[in-house]
């Protein structure tokens, strides 16, 4: 969808420079590809306004590959047959920014976002080169859609995940849309000559400050070389907590 007039300003109107983040946006819809999904009409947004400031996205739909269920990082050397993940974790692992979005299906986020969830869970025994959790220094946010109740619910439980694994979340890093409540139009169908929710204040306005915060977060953490090491590196716990180790780094 197109930015609106406030969207648009806001590309325009500042002097940062983000040319050199990455960012990747997992749609996590039911629906395979090329089939509509209403939940990437949302993302189109944090989507249109990372590219106008020269962040490379990439973007992926879950359903679109057979990834194994699991929390190895490669389930092929745990009995399955396939398993897609190791292809896309190397995307996943490039980004500064990674936003899930997703569905409402009985009042929770879809099948496929928490199996994504549980994929990046199982790649949390990886340590970056300080000692910390590997997705130290990365920011995380989710866009949320549907036509039932739950945002709020399911935005707690992505951001919570996305948190514990190690991503900084910053400041209203959520948004999304629900409409009325019950068996109606989804985001982006047509309603009496428009597209539902592309005029929502509300919803325009929260996907817009999310996407600004995790860009502005992104270019704090790059900028600042991640989080300071003191207090949770892994490496020097594992050492026993030796904190006039040999090694400078650990003090």
């Amino acid at each position: 969808m197109p930015l609106n007039d406030p969207q648009e300003a806001l590309c325009k109107g500042h002097d940062c420079d983000f040319s050199d983040l990455k960012a990747v946006i997992v749609n996590c819809t039911l629906k395979p590809s090329p089939e509509r999904s209403h939940t990437d009409d949302l993302l189109s947004v944090p989507r249109e306004i990372m590219e106008r400031n020269g962040i490379a996205v990439s973007q992926f739909r879950p359903v679109d590959h057979p990834i194994a269920y699991g929390v190895m990082p490669d389930m092929r050397e745990h009995g399955a047959k396939t398993d897609a993940w190791p292809e896309l974790w190397k995307t996943v692992k490039e980004a500064d920014i990674l936003i899930l979005g997703t569905p409402i299906w009985l009042g929770e986020e879809s099948s496929a976002c928490r199996l994504v969830i549980e994929r990046l869970y199982g790649m949390s025994g990886l340590k970056n080169d300080k000692g910390q959790s590997f997705f130290y220094g990365k920011t995380g946010g989710c866009v949320v859609t549907g036509n039932e109740d739950g945002i709020k619910h399911v935005a707690m439980t992505c951001l919570y995940a996305l948190g514990h694994l190690g991503y900084t979340i910053p400041p209203q890093a959520d948004s999304g849309w629900i409409g009325e409540a019950g068996p109606g139009p989804s985001y982006g169908d047509e309603v009496d000559g428009k597209p539902a929710g592309y005029d929502n204040d509300f919803t325009q306005r929260n996907a817009t400050i999310m996407t600004w915060n995790l860009m502005h977060m992104a270019r704090i953490l790059k900028d600042a070389g991640g989080i300071p090491r003191h207090g949770n590196d892994r490496d020097a716990w594992e050492a026993g907590c030796r904190f006039d180790h040999p090694n400078p780094d650990y003090r």
